[in-house]
C-alpha cells in the first residue's frame, strides 16, 4: 500500500493517477474554494481524488462529489475518504455524461490534456463556478498550431507573451461555450505555471450578461520583426506594423478582457493553509496590470543591440511617464504595460 499525505490528507494513490508536480496548483485551488465560501463542489475527473478531499477537508465544503470513469479509482475514492473520516460522493461515469445529467455550485476540470471535450458540458453544469486546468500548452501557445486551432476554435501564435496567448484562447473558447447557453463568465484568477494553465470563472446567468461577455473578444495582430502587438475587436488580415512596418499575423479569437479579481485573490492569499510559492504567486497575480499581453525585457534588449538593465527601473520610467505597468507571474523578465513598443524600447534604453 502506497500511503502519501498532502495537506490534511492520507491517501492511497494505487490504480489511480496522481501526480506530485501539480501540488501547487491543488493548493491554490483549496485556497480559492475556501476563500468562495462553496457548499457544493465537483472534480470531475478525479483519479485519486486527492484534489476533491482536500476541497471537503482543508476548504470545509459540505457537498463535495468525486468522479471517474475507473471503477478501479472509485473504489480507491471510497477509501480514501473513509481513511480521512470524510462524508463525499462518489460517482462512476463518463464526465460528459455526469455534466448533463446534474448541476453543481462547482466544477471543476483537471483532465490530462485538452479540457475542450469536457467544456460545453461543464458550461451546462455549472452554476455559480466554473475552475479549468489545461496541461496541452503546446496547442494553446502556437507550437503545435493546427491542433490549437482544432481544440480551442482559434488561432494561436508563439510569441514572446506565448503563456498569456494560451491563457487567453483557453478563456476565449470557455467563454464562447458559456454564451451558447445565455451564460457570462468573469475571471477570478488566471495563471500559467509550470506546464499549465489555470483558470478560476465565476458564471454570471443571462443573455444580456453574455452578450456584454462576448464584447471582450478580439485578436492580437502580431509583429514578429519587432515583436510589438495591437488588438483588435475585428479581424483585420494582411496588416503592417506601426512601429517598424513589418508584416503582421492575426492570432484569435481570444479573452481581452480582465483576468484578475485583485479582492476574490488577496482573500485566497490570505489562507493560511498553502505554501509560501503560492502566497508568492497569488500576490504578484493580484497586483498585475490589467492589460492583454506583456513585453519581454531580454528579447526587447537583444533586439536593440543593448545590454539589459533593472526591469524595475524600466517599470519606473514607464510609470513616471504616465503609463500603468508592472512585473507579471507569466514571465519573469516579461513586463506587463498599455504602453506600446516605441515607449517600452525608450523606457528599457540605458539614460
Amino acid at each position: 500500500m502506497n500511503l502519501i499525505t498532502e495537506g490534511a490528507i492520507t491517501f492511497e494513490t494505487e490504480g489511480a493517477f496522481y501526480n506530485p508536480k501539480m501540488l501547487l496548483n491543488r493548493d491554490i485551488g483549496v485556497a480559492m474554494a475556501s476563500s468562495l465560501g462553496l457548499s457544493d463542489y465537483l472534480d470531475a475527473l478525479s483519479a485519486s481524488g486527492i484534489r476533491g478531499l482536500r476541497v471537503a477537508k482543508e476548504a470545509g465544503v459540505e457537498k463535495v462529489t468525486l468522479n471517474d470513469v475507473s471503477p478501479q479509482a472509485c473504489r480507491l475514492m471510497e477509501k480514501n475518504l473513509s481513511r480521512n473520516g470524510l462524508a463525499g460522493t462518489v460517482t462512476c461515469c463518463d464526465a460528459n455524461v455526469l455534466l448533463h445529467e446534474q448541476h453543481f455550485q462547482a466544477v471543476d476540470l483537471d483532465p490530462f490534456g485538452s479540457p475542450s471535450s469536457y467544456l460545453s458540458a461543464a458550461s451546462r453544469s455549472a452554476r455559480s463556478y466554473l475552475f479549468i486546468t489545461a496541461t496541452d500548452t503546446a496547442p494553446l501557445c502556437g507550437a503545435h498550431l493546427m491542433s490549437g486551432i482544432r481544440k480551442y476554435m482559434a488561432v494561436p501564435l508563439r510569441t514572446d507573451y506565448h503563456r498569456e496567448m494560451g491563457a487567453r484562447i483557453l478563456l476565449g473558447l470557455a467563454a464562447r461555450e458559456l454564451a451558447r447557453l445565455d451564460k457570462a463568465m468573469q475571471p477570478m484568477l488566471t495563471h500559467v505555471t509550470d506546464h499549465y494553465v489555470r483558470t478560476y470563472l465565476r458564471v454570471i446567468k443571462g443573455a444580456k450578461a453574455a452578450d456584454r461577455c462576448l464584447e471582450k473578444l478580439g485578436y492580437v495582430e502580431h509583429c514578429r520583426s519587432c515583436g510589438s502587438f495591437v488588438l483588435l475587436e475585428k479581424p483585420q488580415p494582411g496588416g503592417v506594423c506601426g512601429h517598424c512596418l513589418g508584416k503582421t499575423t492575426l492570432a484569435g479569437p481570444l479573452w481581452l478582457g480582465e483576468i484578475q479579481e485583485a479582492q476574490v485573490i488577496e482573500k485566497a492569499s490570505a489562507w493560511e493553509g498553502h505554501s509560501r510559492r503560492a502566497k508568492k504567486l497569488l500576490d504578484t497575480c493580484a497586483s498585475e496590470v490589467e492589460v492583454p499581453m506583456y513585453y519581454d525585457h531580454h528579447s526587447i534588449c537583444e533586439r536593440l543591440h543593448i545590454t539589459p538593465g533593472k526591469i524595475d527601473d524600466a517599470i519606473e520610467r514607464l510609470l513616471e511617464g504616465g503609463h500603468r505597468a508592472s512585473r507579471t507571474h507569466f514571465w519573469g523578465l516579461g513586463i506587463k504595460t498599455d504602453a506600446g513598443m516605441t515607449d517600452v524600447e525608450a523606457a528599457i534604453r540605458p539614460a
